[in-house]
């Protein structure tokens, strides 16, 4: 038969069973007395769809465009098309008589491709993409899956927890230990208080 090593007990790795532990039906009445306990525990069970989650605002949903005073934030930069990883964002700029100078014309995600990372939330100079709450989404077709540019603007009102999060997040010490001007930026079109829509 070989060397076949039967289990002893001599072995300080072993571990040795009492009587009462090499007996099954205690072990079972252990159990079911375990699983009768939880029948009087409150229910954490949502009836779905019914009931819905409440999110908070690290959650990581669909990606929309932040719609600030009527119109996209959004200044065409492509950097968010060029960290997706699955190539799921596509856009085509133009030029406006704005101050960011650029908008897109065209921009589309293809939620099927979208693997929800939030590279492009993380890459956008003027948070213009942020990850929303929104994770229940149900398409008859695969053109349905294409989200436009008026299907993904969503107000800023609607998007402030995340926004607030973002800018947790990002740098906790902004304004606080550096002292930065943010009118120097000038660029920037985030929280402007006037803005010019497109042509």
């Amino acid at each position: 038969m070989g060397n076949i090593r039967f289990v002893t007990g001599d072995s300080k790795h072993e571990r040795t069973l009492t009587f009462w532990e090499k007996l099954t039906f205690p072990q079972v009445l252990k159990g079911m007395g375990y699983t009768f306990k939880q029948m009087f525990r409150e229910n954490v069970t949502l009836q779905y769809p019914e009931q819905k989650p409440v999110l908070g605002a690290e959650f990581r949903g669909r990606p929309v465009l932040v719609a600030e005073h009527g119109q996209e934030r959004c200044v065409a930069c492509g950097l968010c098309a060029r960290a997706c990883p699955p190539l799921a964002i596509s856009m085509q700029a133009a030029e406006t008589d704005d101050t960011k100078e650029r908008y897109p014309a065209t921009f589309e995600i293809d939620m099927l491709r979208c693997i929800y990372c939030g590279l492009c939330e993380e890459v956008c100079p003027e948070e213009a993409i942020v990850m929303s709450e929104d994770y229940d989404n149900v398409y008859l077709t695969r053109k349905d899956a294409i989200y436009d540019k008026q299907r993904l603007l969503v107000p800023t009102e609607q998007l402030k927890p995340r926004l607030d999060f973002l800018r947790r997040m990002r740098n906790p010490n902004f304004g606080v230990v550096y002292n930065f001007d943010p009118a120097n930026n000038h660029h920037s079109v985030r929280n402007r208080s006037t803005a010019t829509a497109h042509p």
